[in-house]
């Protein structure tokens, strides 16, 4: 009799199981609307999706471009960047990422249980399927519709889990949804769009997504109103994956997790424009794969240049080619500036770089000829490097708008830095005002005392630190330690201090850090180094942040083995190296030169060794050096300064 009734009552569950499964979903829709909890959707359109196509299908919508990863990625870790709000360059994971897709409503266990631990062994708080477990901790669901394929990753949980949406239209669909769609698909749940709900669209990516695709998106929901924008690129129209988990959670006044690197999408105002976006996207395209084409072509046409020169004109060509050739390096960033602002063809902006340089170039040593002062070279060259750190300067603090689109700016296409200056900048600006400021002491003031000499390399440091290093500006924690530790190698230099002294005066760059984090808090600036430091969880976050700089310095070496300006750099310092002695001769006499040489090895060798892109950082600064090195034997030669050349 029992057993007969067990079997009755598990035979009436069974069959009453759909009503009640379905009042389940009743009872969930019914709370979230009751609650008026915003609807968001998450549309994935086609590949080659473009802004224009997606402002006509969702009126209102504010366009932007999104940086699908942190160089070139997989789709799949696009879409995991998305769901964890934080992301890493490939090269600091431990592991490559498996092949990771869905099948049914999880990905399969051992590929999830891959990814999982291949992010809990990276040097970084790193959570895969965190926006999932955000939402659902806060009685939110988020689901992907079945036919979503791999973007239904957005929706995965930290389980691996994925829900799916059933039953309901895209845009009707409770809490979070991803759908994918096509432009009419888009348009239809753009109208569905009301009170506080949010749409989403992003273009599919394909294969390699990050350096050389940026991805079309826009953002329809009140508050959004122009191009999209965000404090983690500052840049206008340009967002990054990880900032989505922010800008959902946003939505629903859920508090932010700690350790993520995204941070909320707003409207920037005023009315959308996405021509312009896609403009300044086309140009973000092109800086990487021009900075060779541009930048290295000119470089050793000017060197070969000036070989020529020396065979002809002997001595005498050798003197002016080297005055020129460092007074024209010493211009480039200034005249990228102009390029960038121009977004000119590819044949332009070499001409301009290749011929325009150098012209300015000879002008300025023209005119510092005619003013009658002692090294007209070296005044030349300072007044090079003043307009080139000048401009940059007043770039920087109007927002960077110009620096962000310069062949040596912050790169923002390949998601590495997005705004103030970038590693290259930063290794080349370091160096230009150790060396500028030798320069123009040695020739407008030659016979300044070792005190004088200090007191200006100081000076000069701390305005370009204050401009250059706070994160609401500039290059952050960088400029903060390369820019003093080069000033304090240039004082001992001049001060021709002692050991004991000289370790008190290389202090200099940890005050420099203390005070970019007083101002990063003043000024609200959010920079990396405070988001590190002052919001780590103790000594293991610290140690996380350390370890990924230097695992990412060390891997630089290789990435540049094979390229001909690095082994160009290796040979310049092993022959400077061995010829120390005699490249001293040519600045005896002259502390000032003596002091901002020493200044800019410094700064190259301090930022080799605290940069995450140590190689680049030892390319630049050793051109640099080798170039002004070449301006010192021309200035100091006899000959030339007997005639004045």
């Amino acid at each position: 009799m029992n057993v007969r009734s067990a079997i009755t009552a598990m035979l009436a569950l069974a069959l009453l199981s759909p009503a009640v499964a379905g009042a389940a979903d009743a009872d969930i829709d019914h709370a979230v609307e009751t609650l008026g909890a915003p609807r968001v959707t998450i549309a994935i359109l086609p590949p080659d999706t473009d802004l224009e196509q997606i402002t006509e299908a969702a009126p209102g919508i504010a366009p932007g471009l999104l940086g699908g990863g942190l160089g070139s990625v997989p789709v799949a870790q696009s879409y995991l960047d998305m769901t964890q709000g934080s992301r890493l360059a490939q090269s600091l994971y431990p592991k490559v990422l498996p092949p990771v897709y869905v099948t049914g409503d999880r990905v399969p266990e051992r590929i999830w249980r891959q990814v999982r631990t291949r992010a809990a062994k990276a040097p970084a708080e790193i959570v895969p399927g965190l926006l999932a477990e955000e939402l659902r901790a806060n009685d939110i669901p988020i689901a992907a519709a079945p036919d979503s394929g791999s973007a239904a990753l957005i929706a995965v949980d930290r389980r691996g889990r994925i829900e799916r949406t059933s039953g309901c239209e895209p845009g009707e669909c409770p809490g979070v949804s991803v759908f994918s769609t096509d432009l009419s698909g888009l348009a239809a749940i753009a109208e569905r769009v009301r009170d506080d709900d949010m749409l989403i669209a992003i273009e599919r990516p394909i294969g390699a997504a990050g350096a050389n695709e940026l991805l079309s998106a826009g953002i329809l929901g009140s508050g959004f109103d122009g191009d999209l924008v965000s404090s983690t690129t500052r840049m206008d129209g340009y967002v990054l994956g990880t900032d989505i988990l922010p800008t959902v959670l946003a939505r629903y006044g859920i508090d932010l997790p700690d350790d993520i690197t995204g941070r909320e999408i707003e409207g920037g105002g005023g009315e959308a424009d996405p021509a312009a976006v896609s403009a300044a996207g086309d140009r973000l395209g092109v800086v990487r794969e021009r900075r060779s084409a541009v930048l290295g072509a000119n470089l050793i046409a000017w060197i070969g240049l000036t070989l020529l020169a020396t065979a002809i004109w002997r001595r005498r060509g050798a003197r002016g080619a080297l005055t020129l050739l460092a007074t024209a390096m010493a211009l480039v960033p200034a005249v990228l500036l102009l390029t960038a602002a121009l977004a000119p063809s590819l044949l332009a902006e070499r001409v301009i770089v290749g011929v325009g340089t150098p012209a300015l170039a000879a002008l300025l040593l023209l005119a510092a000829r005619r003013l009658g002062v002692e090294r007209p070279g070296y005044l030349a060259f300072a007044a090079a490097a003043g307009i080139s750190v000048g401009a940059e300067a007043l770039d920087i603090v109007a927002g960077s708008p110009l620096t962000a689109r310069s062949l040596i700016g912050p790169n923002p296409a390949l998601g590495v830095r997005f705004f103030g200056i970038g590693n290259e900048l930063e290794a080349t600006i370091g160096v230009l005002i150790m060396l500028g400021t030798g320069a123009a002491l040695s020739s407008l003031a030659p016979r300044a005392t070792p005190g004088r000499i200090a007191a200006a390399i100081v000076f000069v440091t701390v305005l370009s630190v204050l401009v250059f290093a706070p994160g609401r500006l500039g290059a952050d924690v960088g400029a903060a330690i390369t820019f003093p530790a080069g000033a304090a190698v240039a004082v001992i230099a001049a001060l021709r201090l002692g050991w004991k002294q000289a370790l008190l005066v290389l202090l200099a760059p940890v005050a420099a850090v203390a005070l970019l984090l007083l101002i990063d808090l003043a000024t609200g600036g959010d920079a990396h180094l405070s988001r590190s430091v002052l919001g780590a969880g103790g000594i293991d976050d610290l140690e996380d942040v350390v370890t990924r700089r230097v695992r990412a310095a060390l891997r630089s070496f290789p990435n540049y083995s094979d390229s001909p300006f690095f082994i160009a750099a290796v040979l310049g310092i092993i022959v400077g190296i061995l010829q120390r002695r005699r490249i001293a001769s040519w600045l005896r006499g002259d502390r000032a030169a003596q002091a901002g040489l020493a200044g800019a090895i410094g700064a190259t060798v301090i930022g080799t060794l605290a940069n995450d892109s140590a190689a680049l950082l030892l390319m630049v600064g050793t051109a640099f050096i080798a170039a002004f090195c070449g301006l010192a034997w021309a200035v100091g030669d006899p000959a030339g300064a007997r005639s004045g050349r």
